[in-house]
């Protein structure tokens, strides 16, 4: 079975959105692993700050079946597809980590370029598994975490748990 870690982000009803997703990601999987949420500003456009986190399950789907599901979450709480590729958003899941495996055919990127550009990602990341080591870089969450700039990316940690 693969370990497998995705990032979760919403801006439209995050609470409500967020808690459906995890909900049929445990559905789905079973013992699912998620981070604290994080509040942190949109990025790429002005709009509603995001909450952000990080869940982990191990499963035998293969990568595109995974992204199969994370489509199906999309449509199920409504997010429509467009050319704006940075606006609002019920909800916003990405494959980020598929075991240590490196893929690089559209569409898929594993592991996702966004775990060490943003601190919405890395940082719940760090939280939910510090010793995993990035399959490209040979490092650990936690040591990029401790390198990043959080300055770039400010977080908020949000009393929800899902």
């Amino acid at each position: 079975m693969a370990q497998i870690y995705v990032g979760l982000g919403s801006n439209i009803e995050p609470e409500k959105n967020l808690g459906i997703a995890v909900r049929e990601l445990r559905q789905k999987y079973g013992e699912l692993k998620v981070s604290s949420v994080y509040r942190s500003a949109a990025v790429g456009f002005e709009g509603d700050d995001f909450l952000n986190l990080v869940a982990g399950f191990r499963s035998d789907d293969e990568p595109l079946e995974i992204c199969d599901e994370i489509e199906r979450l999309h449509d199920l709480v409504g997010r429509a597809r467009g050319s704006d590729k940075w606006g609002a958003r019920p909800l916003d899941i990405d494959l980020l980590l598929y075991d240590d495996q490196i893929i690089d055919q559209r569409p898929l990127r594993v592991p996702r370029s966004d775990i060490l550009e943003y601190s919405f990602v890395l940082r719940p990341l760090a939280e939910l598994a510090p010793d995993l080591v990035h399959p490209v870089t040979g490092k650990t969450m936690l040591s990029h975490w401790q390198a990043f700039d959080a300055t770039t990316h400010p977080l908020e940690l949000v009393g929800i748990i899902l």
